[in-house]
Parts: structure tokens; C-alpha cells; sequence
């Protein structure tokens, strides 16, 4: 199998680039797979006009209604195809090369889906946490454009966005109550479970995982309490899919 498909990302001063949780999220998918593949970087002003170069589809609106285009995106040489959305990714890599591990079992698409939604609105209290470390590692093409679509989600600076004090403490709670929610999930599932559908990976835990990653690289203080939470579960998650974060 030759590099056929490019995968697109956002750069950091990071000594590797990546540490978007939504790019990870394809690059865990396509690392867990073993499809070789070939990163070209974006800053955030470039990927409205390569999308629409290559013919890629919005994600979502902007609250003005326009289009929006964001990243993961890949382009498959091999077939055509251009594809953004990390869940959308994930069900054509499983479509597309059935020959190796699938993310998504047989029936479980809606599923994921599902899990998305619910986790995504879980992880917003983190994103407090994250917006301004992320700021400070961008390159300047990129800072200016996060500075503004940040600020005009969050209704305050970058820098007054990661809570202190007595606001932290109730903040970071919300934070661990969020993963508790989704601890109890897999402990539903029985005793000594280890993730979401078993023993064995599937496109969830990747999707979890994504944002550990982004949580050790821009927070290492705050991942070394998480590490310690719900009986270890997420440290030992994240060590179990460590070996698919090779940045090709």
C-alpha cells in the first residue's frame, strides 16, 4: 500500500506540529489502521481556500451562517476522494480498506455518532483549559485567526479564559465529573472492562484519546492530576494507544 492519501493539519511550535484533538482524531484512526499516509500542513488562514480547491464539503455554519471548513482533511490519491470530519474519515478508512482493523464494528456507526454528541458537550468545560495554552504554541498565521474565533465563542480574551483560584477548582471539578460520566459508561459494561466496547479498541477510545493528547501536550501539569483519576483508567488509556501517535 503506497502513501496514497495526504492528511491535512495545523501546524504548532510543538516539536513534533501536531495538537489539534479533532486532527488526532484522524490520525490516531489512520495510524490504528496502519494506512501510510503523507501529513501537509495548514495554518488556519489556508484551509478555506485549499477545501474549496479540492472540493471539500463544510463541516458546519459559522454563526453567521457562511459555510465553515475545518480540519481533518484527507485526500485519497488512490480513489478521488476528498473527505473532512474525523467520523465521516473514520467510516470511509473502514469502507475503503476493509482489510485492515476496523474502528467502527459492524453496526456501531449511529453508536459513534451518538457518542460523539454526548461526549462533545461532556469536554466543553476543558476547552477553558486548553484555549489558552493552544494560543501561546501557534504560529502567528494561525494565533490571530484562533484569537478571533475563540473570543467570539467564549465572550472574553484568550488570556482570562483559563479559570484560577476558587473558579478553577469549580471549573476543573466539572472537568472530572465529565470523565467520571464516561468511566461509568465502560464500568457498565463489567467488571475489568477496559474501554468502551470491550477489550479491544474501536473509533470511541481513538476519539477519547485525541484529547488526552492535546491534554499532554498543552496542560502536562493538569494531565499528571487526570492521570490519578477513576482508578487510573485514562492514564492507562492513553498509554494503550501511545503507539499510534506517530506524527508521519
Amino acid at each position: 500500500m503506497s502513501n496514497a492519501i495526504i492528511f491535512y493539519d495545523i501546524p504548532s511550535t510543538l516539536p513534533h506540529k501536531a495538537w489539534s484533538a479533532n486532527t488526532w482524531k484522524a490520525r490516531l484512526a489512520l495510524n490504528y489502521k496502519g494506512i501510510p499516509y503523507n501529513t501537509v500542513w495548514l495554518e488556519y488562514p489556508e484551509i478555506e481556500p485549499l477545501s474549496k480547491k479540492l472540493g471539500a464539503l463544510p463541516t458546519r455554519n459559522k454563526p453567521d451562517g457562511s459555510p465553515l471548513y475545518t480540519l481533518p482533511l484527507i485526500h485519497d490519491l488512490s480513489t478521488g476522494t476528498v473527505l473532512s470530519d474525523s467520523d465521516k474519515i473514520a467510516v470511509y478508512l473502514d469502507a475503503t480498506y476493509p482489510d485492515t482493523p476496523r474502528l467502527m464494528p459492524t453496526g456501531t456507526v449511529g453508536m459513534h455518532f451518538a457518542f460523539e454528541d454526548a461526549v462533545l458537550a461532556l469536554l466543553f468545560p476543558l476547552w477553558r483549559y486548553l484555549n489558552t495554552p493552544t494560543h501561546a504554541i501557534l504560529n502567528p498565521a494561525s494565533e490571530a485567526y484562533f484569537r478571533t474565533v475563540q473570543e467570539a465563542t467564549f465572550g472574553m480574551k484568550v488570556e482570562e479564559m483559563n479559570p484560577i483560584g476558587d473558579v478553577d477548582a469549580r471549573e476543573w471539578q466539572k472537568v472530572k465529573d465529565s470523565f467520571g460520566r464516561m468511566d461509568s459508561w465502560i464500568r457498565a459494561n463489567g467488571q475489568g472492562i477496559k474501554y468502551f466496547m470491550g477489550d479491544s479498541h474501536c473509533y470511541a477510545d481513538l476519539w477519547l484519546s485525541a484529547y488526552l493528547v492535546s491534554v499532554k501536550l498543552v496542560l502536562p501539569e493538569k494531565w499528571e492530576e487526570m492521570k490519578l483519576w477513576h482508578d487510573g483508567r485514562w492514564a492507562r488509556l492513553s498509554e494503550s494507544v501511545a503507539k499510534y501517535e506517530t506524527v508521519r
